[in-house]
């Protein structure tokens, strides 16, 4: 399973997650997540991936879905490897600007791709090129990170 979309951003940020992993935070404010301790600790969750691009704009974006785990030695350097759980398999990912708050979760009018995935764990592997986004989602056993500052890409 594979997709490409383009995105506009007026937070300078991507995010991926299953819907019933935020579904905690439907009633927080709409930006709960702009506290910086509230996104790690999603993060770490594996709630959630907040990618944090620097700047606002239009970005193109690949994902994938891969049924066995890569060989980490074929990561290259500007890969990075997150994890992520899928508790329902109802998946977003797309502009952190609909991310779920506000009495309000991610829709087919957002900026962004709502999937199906088979319920688990997923690392998934991000690597940016200018204003190319791509991501690879393989199943794993883990389902949590252990971060000490935010992904910035």
């Amino acid at each position: 399973m594979r997709g490409t979309f383009q995105m506009v951003t007026d937070t300078a940020t991507l995010c991926l997650y299953d819907l019933a992993a935020l579904r905690h935070r439907v009633e927080d404010t709409s930006d709960w997540w702009s506290i910086p301790e509230d996104e790690l600790a999603e993060v770490n969750a594996g709630h959630c991936l907040f990618l944090n691009l620097g700047a606002d704009g239009v970005y193109d974006v690949e994902w994938s879905l891969e049924d066995s785990d890569r060989d980490s030695d074929c990561v290259a350097e500007r890969e990075k490897v997150y994890h992520l759980q899928v508790p329902s398999g109802h998946v977003y990912l797309g502009a952190a600007d609909d991310v779920t708050g506000g009495e309000l979760e991610p829709d087919e009018s957002c900026e962004g791709v709502l999937f199906q995935l088979k319920p688990g764990n997923y690392a998934c592997i991000v690597s940016r090129e200018a204003s190319r986004i791509a991501i690879v989602m393989t199943p794993s056993i883990q389902g949590n990170n252990t971060l000490d500052e935010l992904i910035r890409m």
